[in-house]
C-alpha cells in the first residue's frame, strides 16, 4: 500500500490455498453477506497471517479468529472454519492478542490444520470487512494463491473518507447472525439459560419438527442443546434429535449458552410447546403388521407387477486427499441443495427437511472424520449416513425409523453427484405397472413416470414416510409394510392393489378382477364426465357466469390447460423465461414465447403477469444487494420500477406477441396507486411506441395486504384484480412460507385472509371491476363456494383441477355460497372454515 493512499489498502492470502468468493462458503452468514463483504480461501497450510498491517481488536478464548482494524479504518475478520468454535481452542494457538500492533504478513493464528479438518464442518476461511462504508473487490477469485499473494483491495467509500477509526462495537451486523464467533468477538458476557417443557406433538420430534427446530435456532448464536433423562443432542442437528428417540408425552430440557441463550431457548421451548408446528392431534395411524399391509395413500389398482431393485452405486474406498475430497463433498451437497430450491407443493416442506438433514452439522463432522482419515469423500458420506440410521433405528420407534429413508434418499443422491452419474436406474413404466419394492425414495418416486404407475407396494416404510406424502398427493394407491414376501412376486404377475382396504391380491381370481373393474369403472366414469363437461363455458346452478382459467407457466402448460378444459389463461409466469440463465432474454426471444402461448390458447384470454423476480427467484445477472428479508424487499413490480430497461422491453415483447384482444398485463406485488400509475403511463407510451390503438388491459395482483385494503381504490383506475394467495396469506399471517419453523401455519382458508378477498370482492363490484383470483386457493374445489360467495368470479387453477373445480361449481347457487362465505369470515380458525366447508359440498 502506497504511504499516501491511506483510504485504500491491498490484502494479501493470510495463507495458501484456494481463493473463492463468499458464495462458495457452505454457510448462509457468510454467503449471503450478512456479515459483509469478503472473500474466501480455503487453506493448505496451518498458519494464519495477517492481511494487512492494522491492530489487533479481539481474539476469543477459542483462537479460532481474530478480528483486525486495518489503517483506514475497515474492521476485519478472519474466521478459521466453520463450526470451529465448537472445538473450544483444541487445535488452535494464538501468536497474538487484543491491542497489539501487526504488519501484513506477521502470523496471527497457528493451527492444527488436519486435526481441525476432522472437527470442523468445513475448513473454507471467510475474510470480512465487518464494519460499514467500506467497500471490498477480489481479485481473480477461483485460483491458487500463495500466502502473502495479493487477493484483494479495500477502501473507504466517500462518505468515510477522512473519518477516523472507529473503536469495535458492542454489537452489530458483523456478528449478530451468526453462531459461531464465541463470546471474545461478542464484547458481550456468555449466557446461560434453561427450560423443561413436555413434547405434545402428535409423534415426537421426527423429521419435520427436528427441521423446524434447526431452523428456529438460525437467527440465533447460542449454543443450543436439548436434553433427555438419558442423552442430549445438539438442538441444530436433525439427525443428532432424531437419535434422541421424543415421543410424544416426553419430556426435554433445553439449554441455552451464549449472549442471546435465553431468548434462543425461549424460541425452542414455545415451539416445542405449540406442538412444533404438528398437527394438535390426527386420525389414528393404522396398525402396522407383521402378517400384512398398511395403507399410505387410498385408492384401487388394477395391473401387473414389476420389481425395483435398485442396488447402491460402488465407491472408491480410498480418497485422493484430504483437501480435494472435501471441496468434493461440500460442492455435491451444494449440488443436491440446488436441486431442492424452489420446490412447490406437497414436496415443498420434504425438500425442506432434506436440505436440514444436508446441512446437518453432525452429517457433517462424521463423514470429516472419514475424510480426514483418508476415505473418500463418497465412502465418507455413505458411513456418516449409515452410523445416523443405525442410531435412528436403535430407537425402535417406528415413526422415527420412517425417516431412515430420507437419509439413504440424500446418501444416494450426494453420492451420485460426487460420482457424475444419474444414480440408479429407474426402470421404464408400461401402462398399468404396480411398482413393488423394499422401499421407496421420494427422488426415485419423483422420477417415475406416474402416467403408467397405477399403484405402489413396498416390504418395509410406513404410512406417514415422505413419500407415502407425495403419492397421496398424486393419486396413486400405495400400500406398505407388507413384509418380504411381496420382494419374490414376479413381474408381469397380476395384481389387484385395494389400499382402501389394505389388500394385495396375487393372480386374482376372475370375480375378483371383475368386481376391482366395476370399482374402477364407476370412478373413471366420473372423471370422464368431468372432462367432457370441462370443455363448456361453467356455469353455476343459479346460471351464475363463473370463468376457470389455467396459471401457465410455459408452451407446454397452455396446451395441457387447453385440454383439460381451461376458458384461458389467469397467470402466466413470465419468470419461466428468466431463471437458470447467465443473461436475460432479448425482446424477441420473450415475443416469440408470449406469441406461442397466445396462438396455443386461441382467442381464450391471456394474462402475463410482469416478472417476477427477486425475494426468493433471484437472477445472476441483476445483483441486488443482499436483504434481511427478501419477501419484504425489491421484487415484483417494485424491481421492475427500479429497472425500467427491463420493463419497457417486457412490455414492449408482450404487446407484440400477444394480440390487443386477447392481451391483459397484471403487475405482482402493488401496494397502492403509486406503483400502478406508473406503469400505466409507461405501457401507454409503449402502445404509442407501436401504433396499437387499442387499449391494453391493464390490472393488479393482490398479494399484499395494503392493496387488499386499498381494492376498491385501486380498482376505480385497474382494470381487473386478481388475488395471490400464497404471497398474500404469508404476509397476512406473518409466517414466512420458505420457514420450516412457521410454514405450517400458513392456510389460506384463515378467516383473516378471506376477510381480505371479501375486501376485495366488495372493491370490484363497487368499481364495475371484476375479481378473480390466481393462488394456489382457487384450484381447491372445497374452497370454490367461499370465494365465490366473497365476490370472485374468475378462479384460475392448476390444469389439472380444472375438470373437478368445474363440477363442483356447476352445483353451487349463489345465495348458499354469501351464506357459507359470511360464516367462514367469522370462524375462528381455517380448520373451522373447512368444516363449513366440507358439510356444505357434502
Amino acid at each position: 500500500m502506497s504511504g499516501m493512499i491511506a483510504d485504500t489498502i491491498t490484502l494479501t492470502a493470510p495463507f495458501a490455498g484456494w481463493l473463492a468468493p463468499l458464495d462458495a462458503v457452505p454457510d448462509a452468514v457468510f454467503a449471503e453477506r450478512m456479515m459483509g463483504e469478503g472473500f474466501a480461501i480455503d487453506p493448505t497450510e496451518g498458519v494464519l497471517r495477517a492481511p494487512a498491517a492494522g491492530e489487533v481488536l479481539s481474539v476469543p478464548e477459542s483462537a479460532h479468529a481474530v478480528t483486525l482494524r486495518l489503517d483506514n479504518g475497515a474492521e476485519l475478520l478472519l474466521h478459521i472454519g466453520l463450526d470451529t468454535v465448537a472445538l473450544g481452542g483444541e487445535g488452535f494457538d494464538a501468536k497474538v492478542f487484543a491491542g497489539q500492533r501487526v504488519a501484513a504478513g506477521d502470523v496471527l493464528i497457528a493451527f492444527d490444520l488436519d486435526a481441525v479438518a476432522v472437527s470442523a464442518k468445513a475448513l473454507i476461511t471467510p475474510v470480512v470487512v465487518a464494519n460499514d462504508g467500506y467497500v471490498l473487490r477480489i481479485e481473480q477469485p477461483g485460483r491458487l494463491v500463495d500466502a502473502g499473494a495479493p487477493v484483494a483491495v479495500v477502501h473507504r467509500t466517500p462518505a468515510k473518507a477522512g473519518a477516523q477509526p472507529h473503536q469495535v462495537r458492542e454489537s452489530g451486523a458483523a456478528v449478530e447472525s451468526t453462531s459461531e464467533l464465541g463470546p471474545g468477538l461478542r464484547g458481550g458476557t456468555e449466557e446461560r439459560a434453561e427450560r423443561t417443557v413436555a413434547v405434545s406433538a402428535v409423534h415426537g420430534i421426527h423429521a419435520r419438527p427436528a427441521a423446524r427446530i434447526a431452523a428456529t435456532l438460525r437467527p440465533f448464536v447460542a449454543e443450543v442443546t436439548l436434553a433427555t433423562a438419558e442423552d442430549s443432542a445438539n438442538a441444530r442437528s436433525s439427525v443428532a434429535l432424531l437419535g434422541l428417540g421424543v415421543g410424544t408425552g416426553s419430556t426435554v430440557r433445553i439449554v441455552g449458552v451464549g449472549p442471546d441463550a435465553r431468548a434462543a431457548v425461549d424460541a425452542v421451548a414455545e415451539l416445542i410447546l405449540s406442538g412444533l408446528g404438528e398437527a394438535a392431534s390426527a386420525p389414528a395411524l393404522p396398525v402396522v403388521r407383521t402378517h400384512g399391509p398398511v395403507t399410505a395413500s387410498p385408492g384401487l389398482a388394477i395391473g401387473q407387477a414389476l420389481q425395483l431393485r435398485a442396488a447402491d452405486q460402488a465407491v472408491p474406498d480410498q480418497g485422493g486427499g484430504i483437501a480435494d475430497e472435501r471441496v468434493a463433498l461440500d460442492t455435491a451437497l451444494s449440488v443436491v441443495a440446488g436441486g431442492l430450491a424452489g420446490t412447490r407443493g406437497p414436496a415443498a416442506e420434504i425438500a425442506e427437511a432434506h436440505r436440514a438433514l444436508l446441512d446437518d452439522p453432525e452429517l457433517r463432522r462424521v463423514a470429516g472424520e472419514g475424510i480426514a482419515a483418508g476415505h473418500s469423500a463418497a465412502f465418507a458420506w455413505r458411513s456418516a449416513t449409515v452410523r445416523a440410521a443405525e442410531a435412528i433405528r436403535a430407537t425402535g420407534d417406528a415413526l422415527l425409523i420412517e425417516r431412515i429413508a430420507d437419509l439413504k434418499d440424500l446418501e444416494r443422491q450426494v453420492i451420485a453427484a460426487l460420482l457424475g452419474t444419474s444414480g440408479p436406474d429407474i426402470p421404464a413404466l408400461r401402462p398399468h405397472t404396480i411398482l413393488i419394492a423394499e422401499d421407496l425414495l421420494p427422488s426415485q418416486f419423483l422420477s417415475l413416470d406416474t402416467a403408467n404407475l397405477a399403484g405402489i407396494c413396498t416390504a418395509a416404510g410406513g404410512p406417514t414416510s415422505h413419500v407415502a406424502i407425495l403419492a397421496a398427493s398424486a393419486g396413486i394407491p400405495m400400500l406398505v409394510a407388507a413384509g418380504d414376501g411381496v420382494l419374490a412376486i414376479g413381474d408381469g404377475t397380476p395384481l389387484i392393489l385395494d389400499a382402501d382396504a389394505a389388500i394385495l391380491a396375487v393372480e386374482p381370481s376372475p370375480e375378483a378382477l371383475a368386481e376391482a373393474s366395476e370399482r374402477l369403472s364407476v370412478t373413471r366414469e366420473r372423471r370422464a364426465r368431468e372432462a367432457a363437461a370441462a370443455h363448456e363455458p361453467c356455469r353455476m346452478a343459479d346460471g351464475t357466469r363463473i370463468e376457470i382459467f389455467a396459471n401457465l407457466g410455459s408452451v407446454a402448460d397452455a396446451a395441457a390447460a387447453i385440454a383439460a378444459g381451461a376458458e384461458g389463461c389467469g397467470l402466466l409466469r413470465t419468470e419461466f423465461l428468466f431463471l437458470d440463465r447467465d443473461t436475460a432474454p432479448d425482446e424477441e426471444e420473450q415475443r416469440e414465447t408470449y406469441s406461442r402461448i397466445a396462438a396455443t390458447l386461441g382467442d381464450r384470454p391471456l394474462i402475463v403477469r410482469t416478472l417476477d423476480i427477486g425475494g426468493d427467484k433471484p437472477v445472476p445477472y441483476l445483483p441486488m444487494a443482499g436483504e434481511d428479508n427478501p419477501a419484504l424487499g425489491l421484487r415484483g413490480v417494485r424491481l421492475s420500477l427500479a429497472r425500467p430497461d427491463l420493463m419497457r422491453l417486457q412490455l414492449g415483447a408482450i404487446l407484440r406477441g400477444v394480440p390487443a384482444g386477447q392481451c391483459r398485463i397484471m403487475l405482482p406485488m402493488v401496494a397502492d396507486l403509486g406503483d400502478y400509475r406508473p406503469v400505466r403511463a409507461l405501457l401507454d407510451e409503449v402502445r404509442g411506441e407501436l401504433d396499437i390503438a387499442d387499449r391494453v388491459q391493464l390490472g393488479v395482483m393482490i398479494e399484499t395486504p395494503a392493496a387488499a385494503m386499498l381494492a376498491g381504490q385501486i380498482a376505480r383506475e385497474a382494470d381487473f384484480l386478481s388475488i395471490g394467495t400464497n404471497d398474500l396469506t404469508q404476509y397476512t399471517l406473518a409466517a414466512d412460507r420458505g420457514n420450516a419453523a412457521v410454514s405450517q401455519r400458513i392456510d389460506a382458508m384463515h378467516p383473516a385472509v378471506l376477510r381480505l378477498v371479501r375486501e376485495v370482492g366488495k372493491g370490484a363490484k363497487d368499481a364495475g371491476r371484476w375479481a378473480g383470483m390466481c393462488g394456489g386457493l382457487a384450484s381447491d374445489p372445497l374452497a370454490a363456494p367461499i370465494l365465490i360467495g366473497l365476490g370472485i368470479t374468475e378462479l384460475s387453477a392448476t390444469p389439472a383441477a380444472i375438470p373437478g373445480l368445474k363440477a363442483v361449481v356447476r352445483t353451487l347457487d349463489m345465495q348458499t355460497c354469501a351464506a357459507l362465505a359470511e360464516k367462514a369470515c367469522d370462524a375462528a380458525s381455517a380448520a373451522e372454515v373447512r368444516t363449513l366447508a366440507r358439510e356444505a359440498l357434502a
